[in-house]
């Protein structure tokens, strides 16, 4: 009959198990490292692919937070009435229709990216000088609007200012009709539309006349939150 001491035990086997043999050879090291830089592959795709976008709008608030705190610091005077953010696609609507009444019959300063962003200056910095310097911002919304990545970025910013201020600053103008339901993918866009009402422009193809006077109304509107100056979603 064999004796139990003959065999022998697990744990006092495992008692003499020596780690420093893993480090000696370098493969728990390895494996750290490699299973770090995969986890860290891992989270860089999906920061890409999902937040990129998100990540880029909080730099932009980031970067008009101070912006706006500098700005009231100095107290200078808006330099433009209103900044005017539209597509480039729409831009002869903007050069035909809009500053002729809005400049030349109303007076009004207008600041324009394609005439009075500074020359060499970040684009980015340009938008947020241009929304900041004007008392008010003009979205022209058109399908070519909602799909530029740089009109995004302007009526995100105007967003913020609206939202920081909490002053009347945004007129939404819409040069087509665009249904509700196509404004689902922009965010954005739909949140400001339910919230506030706008101008638009094939409504008043019948009566040009009184969308520039909603449009002086809007703009002689004072800091006040006053929706009620601009026309409804069925109005002119």
């Amino acid at each position: 009959m064999s004796n139990p001491q003959d065999y022998p035990s697990n744990t006092h086997s495992w008692n003499y198990f020596d780690v420093k043999t893993c480090w000696e050879d370098g493969s728990f090291l390895y494996f750290i490292s490699s299973t770090c830089l995969v986890v860290l592959t891992l989270l860089t795709s999906f920061v890409y692919n999902f937040l990129r976008w998100h990540l880029k709008y909080t730099f932009h608030l980031f970067r008009a937070f101070l912006y706006d705190s500098r700005k009231r610091k100095t107290m200078n005077p808006h330099q433009f009435d209103a900044f005017v953010s539209y597509n480039v696609d729409d831009e002869g609507w903007v050069y035909r229709e809009m500053l002729p009444v809005l400049e030349g019959q109303q007076g009004w300063r207008l600041c324009l990216h394609h005439r009075d962003f500074q020359p060499g200056k970040p684009i980015i910095e340009n938008i947020t000088d241009a929304i900041y310097g004007s008392r008010k911002t003009i979205c022209v919304i058109s399908r070519s609007y909602l799909q530029s990545e740089w009109c995004s970025r302007e009526i995100q910013m105007a967003s913020f200012r609206l939202f920081d201020e909490q002053k009347d600053v945004l007129i939404l103008l819409f040069l087509e009709e665009i249904p509700a339901r196509h404004l689902s993918p922009y965010y954005r866009m739909r949140k400001l539309v339910k919230k506030r009402t706008y101008l638009s422009w094939p409504q008043a193809a019948q009566h040009p006349g009184v969308f520039w006077q909603n449009v002086q109304r809007a703009l002689q509107a004072g800091d006040s939150e006053n929706t009620d100056l601009l026309t409804g979603p069925a109005g002119c």
